[in-house]
């Protein structure tokens, strides 16, 4: 009986703060205005910043020319047998490159690396944001033990809420099921407070940003 009258005493407060509302105790609070400073530099140059503070790797090509050959450094650097693709623009570009590349389910298994391309990326905060509606799926974003993101110019925002107006522009009332920001490798310290890269995906992450701007 006791918790049932203190529950009505709660709901009987709660009626009454509805009925009579109290006046703005700050009127004068500003709810328009942005909160972040204005970015200054190009987009490029403040994603780069911030995407490296948080252990990303950029790598910034003039062309997709550049890209290719970029990647195949890298590939090579780093001795890459089994490069994982599955978005049929960029296996062109591996194809037509000679860049070897596995796309079948059955050598999931085997993967070093994913190639994926993405959304957009957020220049404030370093992020990229990816989604379901890709034909690359979910998994590419957090299976491979490294993540290769290509992207252009014109997927760059400032914020956070440029992206989300971008989706939903490009996609309409189809909103994707998972539209998610990738900031940096994968990593936790909930274990003892030691710092864990890649747990629950990617221990590194690339960026190759391609300028796709047209000069008249």
């Amino acid at each position: 009986m006791e918790e049932s009258t203190q529950r009505e005493k709660v709901l009987k407060k709660i009626r009454n703060a509805l009925i009579y509302k109290t006046n703005n105790p700050f009127p004068d609070l500003d709810f328009e205005s942005n909160v972040y400073k204005e970015i200054t530099d190009s987009p490029e140059i403040v994603f780069a910043e911030e995407f490296i503070k948080v252990s990303g790797k950029f790598v910034y090509c003039e062309s997709e020319q550049e890209f290719t050959e970029n990647l195949k450094a890298l590939i090579s650097e780093n001795k890459w047998n089994n490069l994982f693709c599955l978005e049929d623009k960029l296996k062109k570009m591996l194809t037509e490159s000679h860049i070897p590349f596995l796309s079948d389910n059955d050598n999931l298994n085997d993967i070093e690396a994913g190639i994926t391309q993405c959304e957009y990326l957020i220049a404030r905060l370093g992020s990229i944001m990816v989604s379901s509606k890709q034909q690359c799926g979910r998994r590419m974003f957090v299976y491979p033990p490294v993540h290769i993101v290509l992207a252009y110019t014109s997927q760059l925002v400032q914020d956070l809420k440029q992206a989300l107006i971008g989706i939903k522009k490009k996609y309409g009332d189809k909103i994707p099921s998972m539209i998610s920001v990738i900031t940096g490798p994968s990593r936790t310290a909930d274990i003892e407070k030691t710092l864990v890269m890649g747990a629950h995906g990617p221990k590194e992450i690339y960026v190759f940003l391609v300028d796709d701007t047209v000069y008249e």
